[in-house]
């Protein structure tokens, strides 16, 4: 059966839409995906960062099923319908804040995804600012469609064949990569050498006057789980109130516990000026959302922003509900302990295998990058392509990301259980030792 459909898939799914495994789902439960053979499969990809609480959470699906009793779809455009107001409310009372800060009054419109959400997030910066340019990060994604696609700072897969057609406007500047600095030195310098770039820009091709916003993932995601130091997005946030530039929070991928926080800007101290959320807001059901200062809506006209399906009402149901498990459930304290777990085996397995050169993550979002030589660095995506075949053979379900495609990540459910956890990682040191 799987072979089968696979064969459909070849002959009706374009090749631009490619699957990182062969795996055939015929249903998932919890934290394993079970194909129509009834092989189980460890899923540490989560659907690319959207069911933190897993497959089929009970409490997930009883919202959902009881807002299907009642209606599937209205539109906001067309009337008003709890659900979706009380999870703008929800957004507002969660976002992200400095500590001392006061949390700010905020709005929030519903999309269908988070690229349609950087989009929206983009087009209100503009407006309220009354300015034209976006700064964004090189090794950064923020999505597949334009304004998206031109402000994710990497160019192959998704900006490659479309770069006559990128969007105007967005200048990109260097991230601080840590693993791989522009020079070597301490966390220190190494923020104040990206600062210094950004406010280079400012002062050469970019005048702050046009600048409307800046726009960066608290951790880069498919960048290859890149965090940051601490202080640079506190350094970026002075730049940035000096000069009246609002600053984007991406948190598409790191929302909602992923990071151990609720949000991933809880761990650098700052408030931004608008939030960008999607993947694991819904619970497996498409949203996006972009929460911000309501002022900054407030510059808007009447009826400039909307999306037939954006806040559907399932949808909506179910991220209210995702909201309720993880505050009820511990579910950030259960982040932290699963990524702490995972960054110590993948620490012990780098003892073994020269081919893991680094190990970083921030809570239950963690990486090991792998490298032909470590003293080079040179990326070794070739090896990364075995790796997660032979954790396939054992039946672990990886997706990779990085710049050079050779970062082995994990996002494993938030709930997956302790023992299942130890399994997937012994079969992909397993995995390492076969591909190597």
């Amino acid at each position: 059966m799987s072979r089968d459909l696979l064969r459909r898939r070849a002959a009706a799914v374009p090749d631009g839409l490619s699957a990182a495994t062969p795996l055939v789902v015929a249903r998932a439960e919890g934290s394993e995906l079970v194909d129509p053979e009834g092989r189980r499969y460890i899923d540490l990809a989560s659907g690319i960062g959207a069911m933190n609480l897993g497959h089929g959470h009970p409490d997930l699906l009883a919202a959902a099923r009881e807002q299907l009793e009642r209606f599937t779809h209205v539109a906001a455009q067309v009337a008003t319908y709890e659900g979706y107001v009380r999870l703008a409310e929800e957004l507002g009372r969660l976002y992200p804040t400095a500590p001392g800060a006061a949390r700010p009054a905020t709005k929030t419109v519903l999309l269908s995804s988070g690229a349609e959400a950087v989009e929206n997030a983009i087009k209100i910066a503009r407006v309220a600012t009354g300015r034209e340019w976006i700064v964004a990060f090189a090794n950064s994604f923020h999505g597949r469609t334009y304004a998206a696609m031109t402000a994710t700072g990497k160019t192959k897969n998704s900006r490659f064949p479309f770069m006559r057609s990128t969007s105007p406007s967005v200048a990109h500047l260097p991230y601080p990569y840590p693993y791989r600095p522009l020079v070597e030195g301490s966390e220190e310098e190494l923020v104040a050498l990206h600062v210094r770039l950004f406010e280079q820009a400012l002062d050469t091709h970019l005048a702050p006057e046009h600048v409307a916003a800046v726009i960066a993932e608290p951790v880069q995601g498919e960048g290859g789980f890149v965090v940051p130091p601490r202080s640079f997005f506190q350094r970026i946030k002075e730049v940035c109130e000096r000069h009246g530039i609002l600053f984007i929070a991406d948190e598409v991928q790191t929302g909602f516990a992923r990071t151990g926080r609720m949000f991933a800007m809880e761990h650098f101290g700052v408030t931004p000026d608008l939030l960008v959320t999607s993947k694991s807001l819904g619970g497996g059901f498409p949203l996006g959302a972009v929460t911000a200062r309501a002022e900054l809506f407030d510059a808007l006209g009447k009826g400039s922003l909307g999306a037939t399906f954006g806040g559907n009402p399932v949808a909506c149901a179910t991220a209210l509900a995702t909201i309720r498990v993880i505050e009820r459930d511990g579910i950030c304290a259960r982040a932290e302990r699963v990524g702490a777990r995972t960054v110590e085996r993948f620490r012990a397995m780098a003892e073994r295998h020269a081919s893991i050169g680094d190990v970083r993550g921030l809570g239950a979002m963690v990486a090991m990058e792998l490298v032909a030589d470590r003293r080079t660095k040179a990326p070794a995506a070739a090896l990364y392509e075995r790796v997660q075949a032979e954790a396939f053979r054992r039946g672990v379900v990886l997706v990779r990301a990085g710049l050079y495609s050779n970062v082995l990540r994990v996002l494993a459910p938030l709930t997956i259980p302790d023992a299942l956890l130890e399994t997937a990682l012994d079969r992909i040191d397993e995995a390492i030792a076969a591909a190597s």
